[in-house]
């Protein structure tokens, strides 16, 4: 990509580098109840996939499709323009699956990987190609109603739906373009056999009540990773960092911890 991904580093000097990575129609925002408490022992650096963002700070969006190696590239374009060789690495949904791309691709650029609420294939391809054709024509009005549905529980709904629409306006922000690209590379993706390559110690976190990559989903990386340990959080769905943030922190912290020794 010519343009760069937006991105910016914050946290303790010479303290260790966590990146994160969002979901899909999301930005940012989605990791703020992990961040107050990372940011406090861990540099933290965030950036935006393509054609994602708050307004005022998104993303450029090329033309699609894209490919998740194109997005972890664009990660990795973010780690050296930081001049950082090494990081930690947390991805929830595509985040994940570009986190497994670099742990596979990249290991000497990660030192520990924490994936949530994804997978590793995940079809039907038909799916994700007919919501980047109703992106690209319809625009993402028409799909965030079924979207949050599925990314919190209907309790959740119900009693916070403040919340659940801070989420719906990053989605609906989100440039139809860089969706579409994104959704075409879940599509294309298959990386089922790759991921047995990953070295870093790897903690995959599921959300009990996930339809979309339900706990099944997460036990099949956590066996096909080496070593890697799975956690699932109860009163969930697929946005469980944002849903039921305190095990995640917890579990993330607790993973991520070994890095301060």
């Amino acid at each position: 990509m010519s343009e760069p991904l937006v991105a910016s580093l914050t946290g303790p000097d010479g303290a260790p580098v966590v990146a994160l990575g969002t979901s899909i129609g999301t930005h940012q925002g989605l990791w703020d109840p992990q961040a107050d408490v990372l940011g406090r022992r861990f540099r933290l650096l965030r950036f935006e996939f393509r054609g994602h963002g708050p307004a005022g700070a998104q993303s450029p969006a090329p033309p699609g499709p894209y490919t998740i190696a194109e997005l972890g590239t664009d990660v990795l374009d973010v780690l050296d323009r930081y001049d950082l060789d090494q990081v930690a690495y947390c991805g929830v949904s595509l985040g994940g699956m570009v986190g497994m791309w670099l742990g596979a691709n990249a290991p000497d650029r990660i030192t520990r990987l924490g994936l949530c609420c994804t997978a590793a294939h995940m079809p039907p391809a038909s799916m994700w190609q007919e919501r980047a054709g109703t992106a690209r024509t319809a625009g993402l009005a028409e799909l965030v109603g079924p979207t949050t549905g599925r990314w919190f529980t209907p309790g959740f709904v119900a009693q916070h739906p403040e919340r659940v629409a801070t989420v719906a306006a990053m989605f609906t922000g989100t440039n139809p373009e860089g969706y579409a690209g994104c959704a075409e590379a879940i599509a294309a993706m298959d990386q089922r056999e790759a991921i047995a390559a990953i070295t870093a110690p790897t903690l995959v976190i599921a959300g009990a009540d996930d339809p979309s990559t339900p706990p099944w989903q997460g036990a099949v990386l956590a066996r096909t990773i080496p070593g890697a340990a799975l956690t699932v959080v109860r009163g969930a769905a697929h946005l469980a960092n944002y849903e039921n943030p305190g095990p995640v922190t917890a579990a993330l912290a607790a993973h991520l911890a070994p890095l301060l020794a």
